[in-house]
């Protein structure tokens, strides 16, 4: 049984135009409400007015560096995986798939990096409001000559985790039944990294909603570029029959 990936052009950009809309109606939403500032504040609050979680055991060791390991190490078995497809003939039914992974993966986190290093701002525990140096510069806003230069924007530990949307595709393509749970591993890692950030006083919330939205993006355009023409053989696993389908949804 084979599984098509299939948009059209023009269904594709709707797509694009209504998430991407919705999601920047969001993002007006938390500056105007100064939602980033009120949760933050919150935080701040409750961790004694310091942030006192920026060291913790939790945050830093188990979510930040432990997050980035197994990150890392999934990125290695993806890697490997596809070196395997490539050398073994049997598996060549997995190549695009496996190679979709790992682009895809490799290029989202890469994404948020550039951004991240080419866009100057500050991370909460870096503002005078919450016990730092510096003043509060939004990000449409143009930054005094006399500000050091910062990369907080957006949340690169996030992307880590969001990165692996990708599993939602990937699995679509070799596996359908693994799809949701494939989603769910993404959503979890890139909440859970991007939450730690938040409590230790690295980012803000819409800094982790844009990494989301860049990972996303970067997923959904690699499959339809990708695996839109591949098949994939499905008896070994003996999968029922998935649909192809066309219309355009939030995860076609």
């Amino acid at each position: 049984m084979a599984v098509h990936y299939h948009l059209t052009a023009k269904k594709l950009f709707l797509l694009l135009l209504i998430i991407w809309t919705g999601f920047i109606a969001l993002i007006a939403s938390i500056y105007h409400y100064n939602i980033d500032f009120l949760l933050a504040d919150q935080l701040f609050s409750l961790e004694g007015e310091n942030w006192t979680l920026k060291h913790h055991l939790l945050t830093e060791t188990v979510l930040h560096d432990g997050g980035r390991l197994l990150s890392e190490t999934m990125g290695v078995i993806a890697i490997s995986g596809f070196i395997l497809c490539l050398l073994h003939p049997r598996l060549r039914h997995w190549r695009c798939a496996t190679g979709y992974l790992v682009l895809s993966v490799l290029l989202s986190t890469v994404s948020v990096s550039v951004i991240k290093h080419s866009i100057s701002m500050d991370c909460p525990w870096d503002l005078a409001r919450y016990g730092g140096d510096l003043p509060f510069i939004g990000l449409f806003e143009a930054r005094p000559a006399g500000l050091p230069d910062t990369a907080c924007f957006p949340a690169g530990h996030a992307s880590a985790g969001y990165a692996w949307i990708a599993l939602y595709f990937f699995f679509q393509a070799i596996w359908p039944r693994g799809r949701w749970p494939g989603l769910a591993t993404g959503l979890l890692m890139g909440f859970a990294f991007g939450f730690a950030q938040q409590l230790r006083g690295a980012h803000f919330l819409s800094h982790d909603l844009w990494t989301l939205m860049i990972c996303w993006t970067i997923s959904l355009l690699l499959a339809q570029l990708l695996l839109r023409h591949s098949t994939t053989t499905l008896r070994l696993l003996k999968a029922p029959d998935v649909k192809s389908t066309a219309l355009p949804r939030l995860f076609p």
